[in-house]
């Protein structure tokens, strides 16, 4: 199997490259616009710290990486909140009645690992007791984007033929309508109790959390017949970990610490179109 460090960037031809003197071919080829250099190196190829440094100081993305094409790929999962799209929506929820700040704390909290991930979720749950669903409704309407890259990166598997599963700690609110709204192939998220149009502060049903999230890697990659290495996880928090390390590609997202240092792939700077150029 070869090998390739691949570099990521909006605009390549402007970065200075001259660190990488020693396995620039003469030609380099660019590709996806200019945005995407790949090198061919040896398997036990490391990248010095200065020269890690100095790309990271241009903003550009790398990791090295088995040399692959984006249609031998079979699935893809993803986490939602800070991942497929830009906010946590918990956070966002509890903005509409004046609690952001004391949620946004435990969400915080629970993504660099310092709580319990289910703990932390029943605890900002409770808070929302009395909400009126119709909060829900504004949040998925008025406040929910998704993240850069994101529409083209599920073009793309649709066009490639490779199943894209979302996995949330959040909600099945949000994780339904982005199915039906973006023709996401699975999701799984957790069930608030509603009662007369209002949350009950409370949740039913399997809670999806860091293991739950794996666990449901291992079983759709049996169920699709897939080995390990057709396999992309992409997520932000520590709840993600196991997830991306049960994968073929584990992909921290814009991630927490912790979470980037469980990972060998990091999108840092760039959009969700970078998991998809990670490969040919």
């Amino acid at each position: 199997m070869s090998f390739v460090l691949v570099l990521q960037h909006a605009d390549l031809l402007s970065c200075d490259l001259s660190a990488l003197d020693a396995i620039m071919p003469s030609s380099p080829k660019f590709s996806f616009n200019k945005s995407v250099l790949r090198l061919p190196v040896p398997k036990e190829f490391k990248l010095e710290e200065a020269v890690q440094a100095k790309l990271l100081a241009q903003h550009i993305d790398f990791a090295i990486l088995p040399d692959k094409c984006f249609a031998d790929l079979g699935l893809i999962v993803s986490d939602m909140d800070s991942t497929l799209i830009t906010i946590e929506c918990v956070d966002e929820i509890a903005a509409g009645v004046g609690l952001q700040a004391e949620v946004t704390t435990i969400t915080e909290r629970s993504m660099r690992g310092e709580i319990d991930f289910e703990q932390s979720l029943r605890a900002r749950v409770a808070l929302l007791k009395g909400l009126p669903v119709t909060e829900l409704n504004r949040v998925y309407d008025e406040v929910l984007k998704l993240s850069p890259g994101a529409e083209w990166l599920l073009q793309q598997c649709r066009e490639y033929g490779v199943k894209f599963m979302l996995v949330s700690g959040g909600f099945t609110y949000f994780t339904d309508r982005l199915k039906q709204q973006y023709g996401l192939d699975y999701t799984y998220a957790n069930q608030l109790v509603v009662q007369n149009d209002r949350l009950t502060g409370e949740l039913t049903g399997r809670i999806i959390d860091a293991q739950a999230k794996a666990d449901l890697l291992a079983e759709y990659s049996a169920k699709l017949g897939l080995a390990k290495s057709q396999i992309v996880a992409m997520g932000d928090g520590a709840n993600d970990i196991p997830m991306l390390q049960a994968a073929g590609f584990g992909v921290a997202y814009h991630a927490k610490p912790k979470t980037q240092a469980a990972t060998t792939i990091s999108v840092r700077f760039g959009g969700l179109d970078a998991v998809r150029k990670w490969f040919r």
